[in-house]
């Protein structure tokens, strides 16, 4: 079966919508610094952050993945928390 990898995707949004990856990135890092320079000062490594109806986890300064809201709050904290192997 076909299957259409993230770098694929990625390039499709940027050359066929027009849409602008980097400056998304960009964006979100500006809008998620606050939660980092946080938890830096807390010594916290793997946290999660709400956002524009998502949670946002990461791990060791980078994000990692986005999840839906959700009422599962043991599966958020799992995720949040989970070593970085």
């Amino acid at each position: 079966m076909m299957r259409v990898t993230d770098h694929a995707l990625l390039r499709y949004l940027e050359r066929s919508e027009g849409i602008d990856v980097e400056a998304l990135r960009g964006s979100l890092t500006v809008r998620l610094e606050r939660a980092s320079v946080a938890a830096a000062q807390l010594g916290i490594e793997n946290y999660a952050v709400r956002l524009d109806g998502v949670q946002f986890i990461v791990r060791a300064e980078r994000v990692t993945t986005v999840l839906k809201p959700t009422s599962d709050a043991g599966r958020f904290h799992a995720l949040a928390m989970r070593d970085n192997d």
